[in-house]
């Protein structure tokens, strides 16, 4: 039984006063809702929608910014790229694969430990599967927070790193400066879920 699906609406945000209240309990990702999720909506870098309960509009109960992506196919690790390359066709003339990026996803430090997250993701991913896919996406990519519990949210929900080790990512993002990554980027196959006919 999904939440989202039998207590709240979905709204596209539009203005600061749709998420007046909002706080998921982590200082940056509230920071950007509160303020950065609109100069990414002005600059048409980012789209923030949010889930509000059907008896109390004004609370919201989960949000999230989606951006338009892709994975660099030459940025790939060989083995990554070898899996994702099998079944496509022409795969050789690609140098992207579109994805739909999760800039933020944020659930109320009200409704914490309610599964309210992965509907949300599940939410994203179906979205993006036909018939609402109107241009082509075969994978959700975010990049998540490097600490155990939020890479262990993601993998839970299907996820999986795009890079097997901390220092392959690095290399790829060209850092020398740190000695461990703040976020780590991972996916979200969609034909997985189209090959099981959800």
């Amino acid at each position: 039984m999904s939440f989202l699906r039998n207590n709240c609406r979905l709204f596209a945000v539009k203005d600061p006063k749709d998420l007046v209240g909002f706080s998921c309990g982590d200082i940056d990702l509230d920071e950007f809702f509160a303020n950065d999720s609109f100069a990414y909506a002005n600059q048409l870098l980012g789209k923030t929608y949010c889930y509000k309960l059907k008896e109390q509009p004004d609370k919201v109960v989960c949000a999230f910014t989606l951006a338009n992506a892709g994975i660099r196919v030459s940025d790939l690790p060989n083995a990554r790229k070898k899996k994702i390359e099998a079944d496509i066709p022409h795969a050789k003339t690609l140098k992207d694969y579109p994805a739909v990026l999760i800039a933020r996803l944020g659930v109320s430090s009200d409704f914490k430990s309610q599964n309210i997250g992965s509907d949300a993701l599940k939410y994203i991913k179906l979205w993006f599967l036909e018939p609402y896919n109107k241009t082509g996406c075969r994978f959700v990519i975010v990049d998540a927070y490097n600490a155990p519990t939020t890479l262990s949210f993601y993998q839970k929900n299907g996820f999986k790193p795009v890079f097997s080790t901390e220092q392959q990512e690095m290399d790829y993002r060209k850092i020398t400066n740190i000695a461990e990554l703040k976020t780590r980027l991972m996916f979200f196959d969609l034909l997985w879920m189209a090959r099981e006919g959800v």
